[in-house]
Order: structure tokens, then sequence, then C-alpha cells
């Protein structure tokens, strides 16, 4: 097909296969979120713990990525990464954030909106520990989102710590570890026909879950 403002503009889907309604969804959104998460992996959706992180920096300027959710509980999402990164810069300078997980073939989506803080260091090595130890050695030799000379730096720094650490547990870095993105807001979407597709959302006031019903 050729990449036209035509072609573009017409590609297009018909959302036909569920619809959500406020009187259906739980009180409660980390469950109503348990729920459709259960529904992803029960239909073996490729990685549905894919979601889209998105952070500020002090200015106001944003930034995107794709992350893994390791860890739902009634706190909130958990993922985690290097502090350092730009991501782990950005937190520090606004510790608010948003994340998206989309589900095409559920024909679903699910925006989150929060507050970010560390999980605690026992939380962060024990997720570490459970990593393969190859991951655990990219996560040490990694100084993520910094300018390296090439890929052979990398790719020397990590024979080096496989060597160093060889038949040993390797200790977590101090600067990786986990996030928890506390939600305040959180918006479940289920696709359509004709684009009046439903939208759920839930808003923490005052220590109690509001639910309304947002115009598609």
């Amino acid at each position: 097909m050729n990449l036209t403002k035509e072609n573009i503009q017409n590609l297009r889907q018909d959302y036909r296969s569920a619809s959500l309604s406020e009187n259906d969804v739980n009180a409660n959104p980390i469950i109503q979120f348990k729920k459709w998460f259960k529904d992803a992996v029960d239909a073996k959706l490729y990685e549905p713990n894919v979601m889209t992180l998105a952070t500020c920096d002090r200015f106001g300027k944003p930034s995107a990525r794709i992350v893994l959710l390791k860890d739902i509980d009634e706190d909130g999402f958990v993922f985690y990464t290097n502090y350092e990164s730009k991501k782990g810069i950005d937190i520090v300078e606004n510790p608010q954030a948003a994340l998206v997980f989309f589900w095409p073939e559920l024909e679903r989506q699910v925006r989150i909106e929060g507050m970010v803080s560390k999980v605690s260091e026992q939380a962060s090595s024990d997720y570490f520990h459970s990593r393969p130890i190859e991951s655990q050695i990219g996560a040490t030799a990694s100084p993520q989102s910094k300018v390296i000379s090439g890929r052979e730096s990398l790719e020397h720094k990590v024979e080096e710590l496989t060597t160093q650490y060889e038949g040993q547990e390797i200790p977590r870095p101090l600067h990786w570890g986990g996030y928890l993105v506390e939600p305040t807001h959180i918006e479940f979407w289920q696709g359509r026909p004709s684009r009046l597709h439903d939208r759920i959302v839930y808003d923490f006031v005052d220590g109690s879950w509001i639910i309304n019903r947002l115009a598609p």
C-alpha cells in the first residue's frame, strides 16, 4: 500500500466484540483491572503486561516508552528500571506518571494516572534475584539512557561481570529497582461500533472511588 494521507486517514476498524456498563464494573478499579488483565492472559495475548509509561521532567516536557508491569496489588502498579535512567530522573523531578495498556484483540484500553514512589529495597532485591542471570548482568552493566561509545563497550562490560560473578550471587545495583504507580484516575475503554466507545472512569476523591461515564 502506498503511504498517502488518504490511505492513512482511511485506516479504521469497527469495534463490535463487547460492551462496558458502569452498572457492571466492580466498585474497585484495581479489582476491575485484574479482571480485564486475566481476560488478556487467558486470551493468550502476546505480552499482556506491556504498558506505555509517560513521565514529565521539571519543565513539563513529556517522555513515553514501553515498560512491563511486574506486580499489581491494592496499592497500584509496579515496574522495575534503572533509577538513573531518563524515566528515573523525570520521576525525581516530577513524581507523577501515566500508564496505558492496549489489548487490540479484546478491543480494550486502560489509562492510569497517579503518583510514583519507589518500592521497598527488599522488594527490589527479591525481584532482581528472580530474574535470569543474563538479565541481572545486563541491568548491572548498562548505564541506561546514557551515551556510550558503542555496543562493544557494553558487551565487554557484560563479559567482565559474567566472569566476575561466575558461581556467585550478583548484588542488586543500588541504582536499579522498582516503582509503584499509585492510581488516582483509571479509565476503562471498550471499543464499540461507529466510534461510540464505552469509557468508564474512576477518580479517587476524599478516600473513595467515584465512577462516571465519559463521552467517547
